[in-house]
């Protein structure tokens, strides 16, 4: 989808997603909990711990990837082909096809999480992991290949676009190792973020550009703008980072009902029950007095 469309929803997607992924990644630093096995709330415990256990994620990738995909096919021009009928054949639609690629690693990677979350008897990490990052990797490529034919503003723009796909590609690839490190998982969605808004802005500058007169390829000031429109999308997207944070952090402290039944749970342990330390000194003073009665008993003799 070389067009305004096939920019602006790819982005869209990967900004929400790391919007919904900033969202877990707060709640779990709030609470303390496990990045990878995150605990259910109590109401959830019930009859709704199935639905609690879908893996939305891996589910919204691969319906992303289809519609991508199916949008692809409706708006091309004429039907796309793979080879021409010329002699000798010549491969058609480059860029297409490269598209096509991107979109069903989305799909395989949504199918890994599904696989992995709701199929499998136990979650296989590596398999999820292992899927994102060699899709990251793939899709490296194709972006590289894919500015081959470009110049001026539109290899400006792709260009940005690949340097933050190699930084997640490093990124993920540290995840094999340490899949419950936090400072990978608000690195990952901080990068994921960059991705989708710059996408949406690529559309708007390739397509339809504020000014309403295309960029000037030949002209520096106009690259040098791509750049620090680029720049603030980086500042934008790391408030809009620390936002969600300092939201889930009110919202835990004040408005969390589930934090408000440990709480309560604890002070009534608390008052009913003696403290660990004060059990081992009972049972450190107890043989204490068993062993002075027998001297007691000797000196009143």
């Amino acid at each position: 989808m070389g067009n305004f469309i096939g920019h602006v929803y790819p982005g869209l997607f990967l900004f929400f997603f790391g919007l919904y992924q900033a969202i877990v990644v707060s709640k779990a630093v709030l609470s303390n909990d496990s990045l990878l096995y995150p605990s259910w709330p109590p109401k959830n415990k019930g009859r709704w711990a199935r639905l609690w256990k879908i893996s939305f994620g891996g589910w919204a990738k691969i319906v992303a990837g289809i519609l991508f995909i199916w949008c692809d096919i409706l708006t091309s021009e004429e039907p796309i082909r793979f080879m021409s009928k010329e002699t000798p054949p010549r491969f058609m639609y480059p860029k297409e096809w490269q598209h096509f690629t991107m979109f069903t690693l989305l799909i395989l990677s949504g199918c890994a999480d599904v696989l992995s979350k709701n199929v499998l008897p136990q979650r296989f990490v590596v398999l999820e992991k292992g899927t994102l990052v060699l899709g990251s990797y793939e899709l490296l490529l194709l972006l590289v290949s894919h500015v081959k034919s470009s110049s001026g503003v539109e290899l400006q723009v792709h260009s940005l676009l690949i340097l933050v796909m190699f930084l997640l590609m490093v990124v993920l690839t540290a995840e094999l190792w340490a899949p419950e490190m936090v400072h990978l998982w608000v690195m990952e969605t901080f990068l994921f973020l960059i991705m989708g808004s710059w996408l949406v802005q690529a559309g708007f500058i390739l397509y339809k550009p504020i000014s309403g007169y295309p960029w000037d390829d030949d002209d520096i000031s106009d690259i040098m703008f791509i750049t620090t429109f680029f720049c603030w999308h980086v500042m934008i997207d790391a408030l809009c980072l620390l936002g969600i944070y300092g939201l889930s952090s009110f919202w835990h402290h004040c408005y969390s009902p589930s934090l408000k039944l440990m709480g309560s749970r604890d002070a009534l342990c608390h008052e009913s029950t003696p403290g660990p330390l004060y059990s081992l000194l009972r049972e450190v003073e107890q043989p204490e007095k068993d062993d002075q009665a027998p001297l007691l008993s000797k000196s009143s003799h």
